[in-house]
């Protein structure tokens, strides 16, 4: 009777362990969960418990606090970005924050952003110097594929290494929009990219780019001029806000008021929206759009109603002036 007990308790245990070990296989097979977690400088023990607690990266915060003490971390924390998992083993997180393993600089690259741009970013960041950033994107015709994100990024990063990191980013949003698209739209895939890279420059409401895209794509059709004041501003290497006839006469393959069709290629970073209005423009007849002076534009299917419209604008111009000159002059 004793024996059987004994081995009674055996078995439980036996199954107990099993059950425990098939908990823990089971918990590993589960996706690990990760946060983006922000140390700032002159960060202490005690305020890097809280933002660890509150992202879920630790428990306790007296064990973290308590820990980080007797492992001598609390005395230097390296600020930063870090990419943690939820609920890691301690040790490996005071390493972590030990070594100070971060996720990288943050770079915020906006939509309508051009090469350039980019390049100056990167640069002002300590990430790559401007002009190798830039070379490696002019040999490689990368214009319109550096997808615009937010993107994290050592010092001294090789340009190759970023441009690649977009490219991929490029391909997983917009190659991947393109792939779904069905029926197959009116524009390739390089051309939908031009034309929604001047989507994005023209662009200032969401609900408007199916509607810019209808014109140009019309224009198209009919072999009209685009005449897309962005392709001159890229032409002339900024992103000047008003035109002068001189600028419109610039001898340049991206100036749609001298050249036909689309321009040799995109002239900036665009969004998916601009995108997906290149390849789902309005059905419409419209040939041509003005701003309206608030912020959004009218659009017209003639010359003569774009007329007006552009007279409506110029009215609304001067009204707008009128109400400058009074706020100033009280």
């Amino acid at each position: 009777m004793i024996k059987w007990k004994r081995h009674r308790r055996l078995l439980i245990g036996f199954g107990a362990a099993l059950v425990f070990l098939s908990l823990i296989f089971l918990f590993s097979l589960k996706p690990k969960e990760e946060e983006l977690v922000n140390l700032p400088e002159g960060v202490s023990a005690a305020q890097a418990a809280t933002i660890l607690k509150d992202k879920g990266i630790i428990t306790s915060k007296l064990v973290f606090r308590a820990t980080a003490k007797l492992t001598g971390v609390d005395r230097h924390l390296e600020a930063g970005v870090y990419q943690l998992e939820r609920h890691m083993w301690l040790f490996s997180l005071l390493r972590i924050l030990d070594e100070g393993s971060t996720r990288g600089i943050k770079v915020v690259i906006p939509e309508g952003f051009s090469a350039r741009q980019i390049a100056e970013r990167l640069e002002a960041l300590g990430i790559s110097p401007a002009i190798d950033f830039e070379n490696y994107v002019a040999t490689r015709n990368l214009e319109g594929y550096l997808f615009p994100s937010v993107y994290y990024f050592d010092p001294n990063t090789p340009p190759v290494k970023i441009a690649q990191k977009m490219e991929d980013e490029f391909f997983r949003v917009i190659g991947a929009a393109y792939q779904k698209t069905t029926p197959k739209p009116y524009l390739n895939f390089r051309q939908a990219m031009i034309l929604a890279s001047i989507i994005q420059r023209e662009a200032v409401l969401d609900k408007e780019r199916p509607m810019i895209a209808a014109v140009y794509i019309n224009r198209l059709k009919l072999r009209m001029k685009l005449e897309a004041d962005p392709t001159v501003q890229y032409a002339l290497g900024r992103w000047k806000k008003e035109l002068t006839r001189r600028d419109l006469k610039v001898d340049s393959p991206y100036n749609t008021y001298v050249y036909y069709g689309l321009p040799p290629g995109p002239i900036c970073s665009f969004g998916l929206h601009s995108f997906l209005a290149a390849l789902h423009p309005a059905k419409t007849n419209v040939l041509y759009f003005v701003s309206d002076g608030e912020g959004g534009h009218r659009f017209a299917s003639t010359n003569e109603e774009h007329l007006r419209n552009k007279e409506l604008f110029k009215k609304a111009l001067r009204r707008n002036k009128g109400k400058e000159d009074a706020v100033l002059s009280h």
